[in-house]
């Protein structure tokens, strides 16, 4: 194996080296404020790397750091002072593309923030609360102060955007800020769902992008195997023998980096399942791997062996083994096995034609896998709509009996979906459409209409198409219209459209004050406060919990109303505009 001795050759890869394993002191990037750059320059300066050191808070160099020569690239600097980090603002969006401020947090309370978010996180956001959220949490802006710390606040979104699993947003956040260190579980999220896909090259294509010093030591152990995966051997094996010489161990991540060296011929047959890293090192290192997962074994490893086609084979599995059916079952509900798979060995099994015939009442005296193989075969004999509709409740009810729910969930709409809405009788209909899923969501068009005041084409306005001077004219004109007709009543979403322009400066005739009168009262007291305090951010937060499980097309009128009336306060036309074209129109 190579020596220390051979650094004294590679200056340069040395100071790398030690910067890129803080073990000894942490570096940190120090912020630049990109809210005081030239507006003519801001957008192709966001783009770049944002971080600055301050000159006051550089290093003093210890004994291994006098290898760097006088001229050394100046932008490697360590920050000295590891209780005095000063954090940058770490986010995506500009602000001002939301309508939102760079101090959108500084009024709010951190314990209120903290309740909130934990209030939050037990809830399952629809598409349009996770899209708010996203814009709440990752909007360039100032941490909030009182009573919540900087690394507090950095937890919640790094929480958020593992809960929200998009990985191409993780990615990016990530990147854009190089904020792993600040992030360490988010950024181990990330590359181990890309490694438990068997997507090596995806992960370590990450690690090409980040150009700070890894601290976490399981996340400087993934890059160090993919400086190796990518044919750096020498790099690897300098980085590897400092990592030693400054007090690493680790026996079993050795034992499989000298066998991908290619100092050993063999490794140990040991299999870790300690990470998704170990598990893939043995993998990699044994060409005669075999390993059979148990009930304790991971989600991670479990997705791992089904991405590499290391599960067991179906037509190899016995039916009458049925603790591995069991751990099958428990994989196919985390989508690690093909239902499909799972329910051709149903099919497997054999039944007498009186278990057949009296299936609802046998299935009780066998045993659970045995009972969903009965029920399954049962239904593929039914042809009764209803008699249909019992059997596949009952098989929905068996797998959810043993906390594998989900393994019966795509099949279970492929039946739902050949049965003919019309024949299902009133007490299998709540689960029929409760199970039943729309696999594709029709695209609709917007349709206008000149006779109601909240589907005309005023509704053009709030896609920035109408000019200020013409809107006015055609609201008065269309006021005058409603006023006219005696029999045409506001609703409540005529009010909002009305008010929303209002709130924008338009000016409406006084003589049509009388069309209706406003409630305000309608905002939650909780809301309103917020809103008189500026607390921009925890409004937004209340407003993402009011929306909750809810498509925006869902919410009743007077939480529509009192959602736009809140924005409206706070001038956040941005967010308000897409909220009020969403829920508006006609769409047909």
């Amino acid at each position: 194996m190579k020596t220390l001795k051979s650094l004294n050759k590679k200056y340069p890869i040395i100071i790398f080296i030690v910067f890129f394993f803080g073990s000894v002191l942490n570096a940190e990037e120090q912020p630049i404020d990109i809210w005081n750059i030239d507006k003519n320059k801001k957008k192709q300066e966001l783009s770049n790397d944002n971080s600055k050191v301050d000159s006051d808070d550089q290093i003093a160099e210890t004994s291994i750091y006098d290898l760097q020569s006088s001229n050394q690239n100046n932008s490697i600097l360590i920050d000295s002072t590891l209780n005095s980090k000063k954090l940058k603002i770490i986010g995506l969006y500009d602000p001002e593309d939301y309508d939102l401020k760079i101090d959108m947090w500084s009024n709010s309370n951190g314990d209120q923030l903290k309740y909130l978010f934990s209030n939050l996180s037990k809830i399952s956001l629809s598409e349009d609360a996770s899209d708010l959220m996203n814009i709440a949490l990752l909007t360039n802006a100032y941490y909030p102060k009182l009573n919540i710390q900087e690394d507090e606040f950095l937890k919640i979104k790094s929480n958020w955007l593992i809960k929200n699993k998009d990985r191409e947003l993780i990615e990016q956040y990530l990147i854009k800020n190089q904020s792993v260190n600040l992030h360490p579980e988010l950024t181990r999220f990330l590359v181990d769902e890309y490694l438990s896909e068997s997507n090596v090259s995806k992960a370590c294509e990450f690690f090409s992008k980040i150009n700070e010093i890894i601290s976490d030591e399981y996340l400087s152990k993934f890059n160090l195997y993919c400086l190796i995966n990518d044919g750096k051997n020498d790099e690897a094996q300098l980085i590897f023998d400092l990592k030693k010489e400054l007090g690493f161990q680790d026996e079993y991540f050795e034992n499989k980096l000298n066998f991908l060296f290619g100092y050993t011929e063999k490794t140990e047959t040991i299999i870790s399942e300690k990470n998704i890293l170990d598990f893939h090192l043995a993998h990699r290192t044994n060409p005669e791997f075999n390993f059979e997962p148990k009930d304790t074994t991971a989600k991670l490893i479990w997705k791992y062996l089904a991405s590499s086609n290391l599960l067991y084979n179906i037509d190899d599995i016995e039916i009458d083994d049925i603790d591995k059916i069991l751990l099958i079952e428990k994989a196919t509900h985390d989508k690690n096995y093909s239902e499909n798979d799972l329910f051709e060995l149903y099919k497997r099994f054999q039944f007498n034609i009186n278990q057949l015939l009296n299936a609802t009442e046998a299935y009780k005296t066998l045993s659970n896998v045995e009972a969903k193989a009965l029920i399954y075969q049962k239904i593929l004999l039914e042809s009764e709509t209803n008699n249909k509709l019992q059997l596949l409740r009952i098989l929905k009810n068996l797998f959810i009996k043993d906390n594998h729910g989900n393994a019966f969930d795509k099949k279970l709409v492929e039946f739902l979906e050949n049965i003919n809405p019309e024949e299902v009788a009133s007490n299998y209909s709540s689960f029929y459409f409760t199970y039943l899923k729309n696999t594709e969501e029709k695209q609709k068009n917007i349709k206008f209409s000149k006779d109601i005041l909240h589907q005309s084409r005023l509704l053009n306005y709030f896609n920035g198409d109408y000019a200020k001077s013409k809107i006015e004219k055609d609201l008065n004109n269309f006021l005058k219209k409603i006023k006219k007709d005696k029999k045409y009543q506001l609703s409540k979403k005529d009010i909002i459209l009305i008010e929303s322009i209002k709130s924008d400066g338009i000016k409406i005739s006084k003589k049509y004050d009388d069309l209706y009168k406003l409630n305000d009262s309608e905002i939650p007291t909780d809301m309103q406060v917020m809103i008189n305090n500026n607390e921009v951010g925890a409004t937004i937060l209340r407003i993402i919990e009011v929306i909750g499980q809810d498509k925006l097309e869902a919410l009743d009128e007077d939480t529509i109303y009192f959602i736009v009336t809140a924005l409206n306060q706070l001038n956040i036309d941005y967010i308000r505009n897409k909220i009020l074209l969403k829920v508006l129109p006609l769409k047909v």
